[in-house]
């Protein structure tokens, strides 16, 4: 008991003592969650779609954005197709692996963790807090308990004050367990201590029977994040192709001359903070083209009202871009009154290709996104896409229908950019970047 004690406060001591990492990158990779399952480039595509229209449920529900009968509706909302992306570190002296989802959506590291009463199974084994001798269960009053959502104090063998957490998410999935701390080691052998986590003993969702991940990673804009943890000034990732099995690197701290090698002019805009849901990082969006026509929607059909909804969002969970549905509706109409080939499906927009023009890219008019201070000029491969099914060739567009009143920014339009997130500037940059050399 006394040695457990010992434990706790010299974890204690160890995350009050460390040092801020921006002045060092932390580098580790990232992998998509189909990656190396053998699937076809149609598959992989139907599932991101798929995944999108859960995860803009989960998002639109967290900012009362969505009724209950839009989330309902939602294709694949039942399943486990909410990861897009494994972040991979280890916990604990010695080190044991863990695949995390990278989330900036949401705020809390969590893994699951041994006895694991109630879990989802996974590849790698459950993190086990009696194998590391650097594992300590926080008590209530400390900091981290603090920021939890929702906490309590139950008991343990340390006693009836161990912080007890429970994490839930707007598609109903929920996370519960201990809080610990331990030391985090990442790509490189760099070892972090004193970070906290949930230990999740208890794990129920849309993830019980995804096998790719452990848990999840948060890299909101909350104290409880990875990004907040590690002290960092700005992080960083670069999508390598959205079908490729190629790993995409993270950075948590970086050079202060990191695009100094770019050849293309580096964008920036503002990151928007809201009271109401600060853990998202949301940017002005002000207008999109699509070819020769501009929307004609107002910039408050984008924007963050003062109820909280709404808004426009980056996220890294997300596959395609979703729109609301007016704003969706003209997107779909600009790009059908241009696209001189027959429309095979609305939602996603596809068009039907000749089988004498099959294997050829087709003409498409461009899709800018234009934020404040800032253009997305977006490459084709960024939006557009063709496949093949049952002998017919298609071209579709990378863009949905959100179902609600919020924009998000998914990563399909974020392949091959290297997206900095200026934590202490509150800025946003992207610039175009070949990812697997990043």
């Amino acid at each position: 008991m006394e040695m457990k004690k010992l434990t706790l406060l010299l974890a204690l001591l160890a995350a009050a003592l460390s040092i801020s990492c921006s002045d060092a990158a932390i580098r580790t990779q990232l992998t998509r969650a189909d990656a190396g399952r053998g699937l076809t480039r149609h598959q992989l595509l139907r599932r991101m779609a798929r995944r999108s229209k859960a995860r803009a449920a989960r998002l639109l529900s967290a900012t009362g954005s969505s009724s209950p009968a839009t989330a309902s509706a939602v294709p694949g909302m039942n399943q486990p197709l909410d990861t897009e992306y494994v972040v991979s570190f280890a916990i604990g002296t010695p080190p044991q692996p863990v695949q995390a989802t990278l989330d900036t959506g949401s705020d809390l590291i969590w893994t699951q963790c041994q006895p694991c009463p109630s879990c989802f199974d996974q590849t790698l084994p459950y993190y086990d807090p009696s194998l590391s001798s650097t594992s300590a269960v926080l008590p209530c009053n400390s900091s981290a308990c603090q920021q939890l959502p929702i906490s309590s104090c139950g008991a343990h063998s340390l006693g009836t004050n161990t912080c007890v957490y429970t994490y839930s998410y707007g598609d109903k999935s929920i996370t519960n367990g201990l809080l610990d701390a331990d030391t985090f080691t990442f790509h490189g052998d760099a070892a972090v201590p004193g970070l906290s986590f949930g230990c999740g003993l208890f794990n129920n969702g849309v993830y019980s029977a995804n096998t790719t991940g452990t848990g999840i990673a948060g890299f909101g804009r909350g104290a409880l994040s990875l990004p907040s943890q590690l002290k960092v000034d700005n992080f960083s990732y670069c999508f390598t192709d959205i079908t490729s099995s190629t790993p995409s690197p993270v950075l948590l701290g970086l050079p202060a001359n990191l695009y100094g090698g770019a050849t293309a002019a580096v964008q920036t805009t503002s990151l928007i903070q809201s009271s109401d849901n600060p853990t998202f990082y949301y940017l002005s969006l002000k207008s999109i083209t699509v070819g020769s026509t501009r929307l004609a929607v107002p910039e408050s059909a984008f924007a963050l009202a003062n109820n909280g909804s709404g808004g426009t969002i980056i996220d890294s969970g997300t596959s395609v871009s979703l729109l609301p549905p007016l704003v969706y509706g003209q997107l779909h109409d600009a790009f059908v009154s241009q696209v001189k080939l027959p429309v095979t499906s609305d939602e996603p927009l596809c068009f039907a290709v000749s089988s004498a023009a099959a294997g050829k890219k087709q003409e498409v008019p461009k899709l800018v996104l234009q934020f404040e201070g800032a253009t997305l000029d977006l490459p084709r491969e960024n939006y557009v896409y063709e496949m093949e099914q049952g002998g017919q060739s298609s071209m579709c567009i990378a863009v949905m229908s959100s179902g609600g009143d919020m924009s998000i920014i998914g990563n399909y339009q974020q392949q091959n950019l290297h997206v900095l997130y200026d934590l202490a500037g509150n800025k946003l940059s992207f610039v175009p970047a070949d990812c697997d050399k990043v």
